[in-house]
């Protein structure tokens, strides 16, 4: 689920909590570099379990954007054939994938 706010300006800005898993075929993938430089989102790292013996790396994400930003970024991770899992945030505000 996304859930946006607004700004003074009028703009949505999502925000997006999901877990990704990231096979070892694509840990050089420059997956955060472009979710910032091509989909404008700001992404924040939030846990990290580094994979080993060919298990995949687990990311814990906060994304925030628009909403056109999001759709766009999160194509691309499952252009990416990326596992996605929906988060839900401990703190009650519910955003998750």
């Amino acid at each position: 689920m996304i859930t946006a706010t607004q700004t003074a300006r009028g703009v949505s800005i999502a925000h997006l909590r999901i877990q990704i898993l990231i096979p070892e075929s694509q840990h050089y993938e420059p997956i955060f570099s472009r979710l910032v430089a091509n989909h404008k989102l700001a992404v924040n790292v939030t846990r990290t379990v580094l994979g080993t013996d060919g298990q995949p790396r687990q990311l814990d994400l906060e994304l925030t954007g628009t909403i056109a930003q999001m759709q766009s970024g999160l194509a691309y991770l499952e252009s990416l054939k990326l596992k996605i899992r929906g988060k839900p945030n401990p703190a009650g505000d519910s955003w998750h994938y």
